[in-house]
């Protein structure tokens, strides 16, 4: 460790990082220490560019780049002097010659850091009377991604973005001096699994994702911490909520789990969240054999009664249960206190599999399938087996994974069962043989946790709630555990008190609940998360 001086501040910085690196390290970078940059990027190679980020080093007679100076013990740095606001005045002038004045119709504003920056360090008014350069506006990127060349400062973060992250290499710079502009290749166009990146780590509005262009004003818009759930990454996410409508996920950072990305699937994955066959009412099969809306307390009723009678008349071990790796730790863990009281001992966990990469995208496509084996369910297709064998006459299922052909390759087994009770956040064919379902919420309506494909437990917390009657899958079944009179079950569900439970009773959960994870979450005891990044 080295000892610097910045701004009149002593701190301890790590040997061999340069002085942007170590000040982001120590988490004061614009948060205290205020050393605007657009090239660098904390998830990029350095590239000395924009020259932004210049700050006045005692005893080195020019200005220097923070972004690519390494720091030297005793080192003194001075971040905010005449010398240094001069300097900055003059790149963001430069920055601004050919840039459009549209800041009200750009659709960055808000969020720009051109807007911000020149607004804090740049002149008060241009001198110049040259018109701007005139280049392509709107154009197609790919499949994703729109460029407005005009608006581009040419910081060659998303051309790094493309050769370092997922190793693509679509973009580059074409041409020279004040004609170079942002294309891509020919017949090579921006369409990767982790394309609309750019769009995130463009600091101006030249990039934007098609998919949330022109959408909303971002300063209407609330961000939310939470865990995008398409796979077993776990990656962090900010959730854009207004008018109680998830708008767009967007990266959080999160260094040990996904640095600063997140795939372009579990982006989109947003959309789930207010999806058109969300169910949105509790479903009792009537006496014509259909599927019938009713009061949620009917629907409690009625499958509280008919697995009380095939308990009372076959015993418990007619009833299986297939849990849902979507669920939260909470929600698993009061479903495995519900089999415990019920004498159920045959329960299992849908996992799905799917593509996956070396970067972020994982084989398992469910946020919580670690949690659901740490707290003792074990493979669906055992369950999946005894039903086809016509060992189950009463089946509890959340989600709908058991349907993958993976899993159960014949659903019309199901038909077979006396009673299926199905937990569920939107519509399936499992409703061809459901006899009550019950709506729950998405990841994204309730708290709780969940445990990546690294063992790394991360809080998740509601960004909107239902526009329709349903409970966290936890909830549902307490009421269905207190209906049932099991001792000690009265219905309430508290997610805080059940997490800290959880953590006192299961040792793989020790000490890891809801008030201990943090913004950045915690391994499970044991676990190799817990030394450094998840991998």
């Amino acid at each position: 460790m080295l000892k610097i001086s910045v701004d009149g501040v002593e701190m301890e910085v790590e040997e061999g990082r340069t002085i942007l690196q170590a000040l982001d390290d120590r988490g004061v970078l614009m948060n205290g220490v205020d050393v605007p940059h657009y090239c660098w990027h904390p998830g990029l190679s350095i590239d000395g560019s924009c020259r932004l980020c210049q700050v006045e080093i005692e005893g080195v007679p020019k200005l220097q780049i923070a972004c690519n100076t390494p720091v030297q013990d005793g080192m003194v740095i001075h971040t905010q002097n005449d010398r240094v606001e001069t300097a900055r005045q003059g790149v963001m002038e430069l920055l601004l010659v050919n840039h459009p004045l549209d800041c009200p119709i750009c659709d960055q504003a808000g969020e720009c850091k051109l807007q911000d920056y020149a607004f804090e360090y740049g002149q008060p008014h241009a001198r110049t009377q040259e018109p701007r350069r005139a280049l392509k506006k709107r154009y197609d990127l790919g499949p994703t991604v729109l460029l407005d060349q005009e608006r581009c400062i040419l910081c060659r973060r998303c051309v790094r973005f493309c050769r370092e992250v997922p190793g693509t290499g679509e973009l580059s710079v074409f041409n020279r001096a004040d004609e170079s502009v942002i294309d891509f290749f020919p017949g090579n166009e921006l369409d990767n699994d982790y394309s609309m990146n750019v769009a995130d780590i463009c600091p101006v509005g030249a990039l934007t994702t098609k998919d949330f262009r022109f959408k909303i004003r971002v300063w209407f818009l609330e961000d939310v911490p939470g865990v995008c759930t398409g796979c077993s990454n776990g990656c962090n996410i900010h959730m854009g909520v207004a008018n109680n409508k998830v708008y767009r996920y967007l990266p959080r950072r999160n260094d040990l789990v996904n640095q600063t990305w997140i795939c372009d699937e579990g982006r989109m994955s947003y959309k789930s969240v207010g999806a058109p066959d969300r169910l949105q009412q509790t479903l009792l099969r009537g006496d014509l054999g259909v599927l019938e809306a009713a009061p949620f307390a009917e629907g409690i009723s009625q499958a509280a009664g008919r697995l009380r009678k095939l308990v009372d008349a076959h015993g418990p071990g007619v009833v299986s249960a297939v849990a849902s790796a979507h669920a939260t730790n909470e929600d698993l863990f009061t479903f495995s206190r519900f089999l415990e009281s019920l004498g159920s001992e045959t329960s299992g966990v849908a996992v799905v599999n799917g593509k996956q990469d070396d970067l972020l995208i994982k084989k398992e496509k469910a946020a919580n399938a670690v949690g659901a084996r740490a707290l003792g369910f074990g493979d669906a297709r055992v369950v999946a087996e005894r039903v086809r064998g016509g060992g189950v006459q009463a089946l509890i299922v959340m989600g709908h994974d058991l349907l993958d052909e993976s899993i159960l390759a014949e659903p019309e087994s199901l038909a077979r069962l006396d009673t299926l009770i199905v937990l569920d956040t939107h519509r399936s064919n499992l409703e061809r043989y459901a006899t009550v379902v019950f709506p729950v919420r998405h990841a994204a309506e309730k708290a709780g946790t969940l445990t990546n494909h690294a063992g790394r437990v991360q809080r998740i917390e509601p960004g909107v709630e239902p526009a329709f009657e349903a409970y966290s899958d936890g909830e549902v079944l307490a009421q269905l555990g207190s209906a049932l009179g099991f001792e000690g079950w009265d219905g309430s569900y508290d997610v805080a008190q059940v997490s800290e439970e959880l953590s006192t009773r299961q040792p793989a959960f020790s000490g890891v609940h809801l008030g201990t994870v943090g913004s950045a979450g915690l391994p499970l005891p044991g676990t190799p998360g817990k030394a450094g990044r998840d991998s």
